[in-house]
């Protein structure tokens, strides 16, 4: 479901995976983890091969020792010859994908593998909602109505259906067709969603002929390079859980920013690399706990708000960046979304959200 360092860090170190429920779970040894340095995304993209992809690792990893163990990441940091030569066609990790393929058929059980990723749901709408209302008036219940919503990472489709309710046209994709299978599946129990293009008959007639731009839902199994082959592009574009499970940060956020509409919005959702992260995220969740996989989060692959701050805002130029910590409350059993900078930074250290605007061109 789904540490700490300066700009320098992303443009210093050399080459080189859901808690919040959204896009993630589970199998590596604390051994290893342990000895697993912070990456930055430059180390990150430069130990890619080109033929590797953005999204998923495997349950079960061999063990590191000192002398393997990759170089810490962060998002500004990538491919140290970036702009001379091609990045590889696709951010997927092969691995990741295998690995939340094997759990697809526990995403719709609200108290197993993905039951915190059920209890982020209503904060990731409401950070959304927090995100359109500093630029726009939003009425009635189907806020998103009209607007193209893509969910990167979907997995079984938790954040997507909720989409689609509150009125979005929403195209959901994942690189797990097995995620895409129960995704569809669901869906298609719901009378009120206006599934298209899916394998699973609908209870009525109505989800399968309904045309363009009314509401509806439809997954899809390809990875966001391909969308950005076709030429699409979307008002708000969301990876919720997602970015701590690629294997090219840098590359899948240049993705993901092709498929955002000038003044349009990018939301993510993910895992500071702090040592309180790590406690709670993999030592206790993981390891003691149990509340996820053991393997399902990379302790180097967390990435800070400062680091997507240096990307965004200091070298792509977009607008409108915020973070708002997240936190996770075990008295209540759920998440509280946090004002921007309450408790002085101090809630962002574990799980955060991040949003960000496309400059109108």
């Amino acid at each position: 479901m789904i540490r700490e360092r300066s700009k320098d860090h992303f443009a210093s170190l050399p080459s080189a995976r859901q808690v919040s429920s959204s896009s993630a779970t589970c199998s590596r040894n604390m051994l290893v983890r342990n000895a697993v340095r912070p990456r930055s995304l430059r180390s990150l993209a430069s130990s890619s091969s080109p033929s590797s992809s953005w999204l998923l690792s495997s349950p079960s990893r061999p063990s590191t020792t000192p002398s393997s163990v990759p170089p810490s990441r962060g998002v500004s940091s990538t491919r140290p010859a970036l702009a001379d030569g091609p990045r590889p066609t696709n951010t997927i990790s092969s691995d990741e994908i295998a690995h939340f393929s094997r759990l697809s058929a526990h995403w719709w059980d609200p108290t197993g593998e993905f039951g915190l990723l059920h209890r982020m749901n209503p904060a990731r709408i409401e950070f959304l909602k927090g995100e359109l209302l500093r630029v726009e008036e939003l009425g009635g219940p189907r806020w998103l109505e009209g607007k193209d919503v893509l969910d990167v990472g979907c997995g079984g489709g938790i954040f997507a259906e909720s989409l689609a309710r509150l009125g979005a046209n929403t195209l959901a994709i994942d690189a797990s067709g097995s995620n895409v299978t129960t995704a569809q599946a669901h869906a298609a129990l719901d009378p009120s969603l206006r599934v298209v293009n899916s394998p699973f008959p609908s209870p009525t007639s109505s989800a399968s002929s309904a045309p363009p731009r009314s509401n509806t839902l439809e997954y899809r199994h390809t990875a966001a390079e391909k969308l950005v082959e076709e030429g699409k592009t979307f008002d708000v574009v969301c990876a919720m859980e997602v970015i701590e499970h690629v294997e090219d940060p840098r590359g899948f956020l240049e993705c993901l920013m092709q498929l955002t509409k000038p003044g349009g919005h990018l939301l993510l959702s993910t895992i500071s690399r702090t040592p309180l992260a790590r406690l709670l995220t993999i030592t206790l969740a993981e390891d003691v706990l149990r509340l996820v996989t053991p393997g399902t989060h990379t302790y180097h692959k967390y990435l800070k708000p400062s680091e997507l701050r240096d990307f965004f805002v200091t070298e792509k130029h977009w607008t409108e960046f915020e973070t708002r910590g997240c936190p996770y409350d075990p008295i209540a059993g759920k998440w509280r979304l946090l004002e921007v900078g309450q408790l002085g930074g101090a809630g962002e250290l574990v799980n955060y959200f991040a949003g960000v605007r496309r400059p109108l061109e």
